[in-house]
């Protein structure tokens, strides 16, 4: 059976949906149907995660090996077969179980200014209705006991964060010529030197230019009311009531103009980034030293 043969292990909120959208663009990539399958975090393990709604995403989890082989039983002439697992770089265990199966795997890692990183998380699951506190600080205090009570560790905003203690697992079991990083904000900035440079690594086509249009823009806005929010976007009995009086393009043009008003974009207080500064310090000035990258405008307030 066909297993993958590169794998994008993360960070979350770091641009790897729009670079598992232009990498799956590519005729010599075969890229997982599903994007996260999450093998290698959980195989063989039953999930029990208590945050709100963790029960519905651990139902996408590939947790047994005939089912995530089956992920890549279309693959034809394809040279580079991958996936794209951002649990993975965070995972304690999955780093072992990779190097089990495919020893000879390369290894794509996309890293991002934590605190921009954490704070795009929060807003996520902010914009999902999911995260109860729509206050970034509360949020933060809460973690520890979030990751008591099992919370799926997508809740984890700062610790997913401390990208030298995740990375260096990886350094320490596989050769340095088998995983490349990448910073997000090159990314976003110099997509047209970056793409070339994974493909290379692939060993692909190096001169494949994919359609942009599939690049995920972020955008993630948090609602002032979240009782407004859930009556106009989410299932409920009021809704469903008042659907039959209004058209379809009037029903979408009414609540584009609610979100417009009720959805913000709020910014990390320099209270809390400060805060967030001082808890990666360490982390970022040994990230620095085993990357040899400079970067110390994370470290700014």
């Amino acid at each position: 059976m066909i297993m993958p043969n590169f794998l994008i292990i993360g960070a979350a909120k770091t641009g790897t949906t729009s670079l598992y959208r232009y990498l799956k663009q590519h005729p010599q990539i075969y890229m997982s149907p599903a994007k996260e399958p999450k093998f290698f975090a959980y195989e063989g393990e039953t999930l029990n995660f208590c945050g709100p709604d963790d029960s519905e995403e651990a139902k996408s989890v590939v947790t047994h090996i005939d089912a995530y082989q089956a992920l890549f039983n279309k693959v034809t002439n394809e040279i580079a077969i991958g996936e794209a697992s951002t649990i993975y770089l965070y995972s304690p265990n999955a780093v072992k179980r990779i190097k089990h199966y495919i020893p000879h795997v390369k290894l794509i890692t996309m890293l991002r200014n934590p605190i921009d990183r954490a704070y795009s998380n929060f807003l996520h699951l902010v914009y999902q209705g999911r995260e109860p506190l729509t206050d970034f600080a509360q949020a933060l205090a809460q973690e520890e006991q979030r990751i008591l009570d099992n919370w799926w560790p997508f809740w984890h905003y700062k610790k997913r964060g401390l990208y030298y203690v995740q990375l260096k697992r990886y350094v320490d079991v596989f050769e340095r010529d088998q995983i490349k990083v990448y910073i997000y904000e090159d990314f976003q900035n110099n997509l047209f030197n970056i793409l070339p440079d994974i493909f290379q690594f692939l060993e692909v086509n190096e001169t494949f230019i994919p359609c942009l249009s599939e690049r995920v823009r972020e955008s993630r806005r948090a609602p002032k009311n979240k009782t407004l929010y859930a009556l106009f976007n989410k299932p409920n009995p009021i809704k469903s009531m008042l659907k039959p009086l209004f058209s379809e393009k009037l029903r979408q043009q009414i609540t584009f103009t609610v979100n417009n008003g009720n959805l913000v974009k709020p910014k990390v207080s320099q209270e809390v980034r400060k805060q967030l500064v001082e808890f990666y310090r360490e982390d970022i000035l040994e990230l620095q030293e085993l990357l040899q990258r400079d970067l110390s405008k994370w470290l700014e307030y």
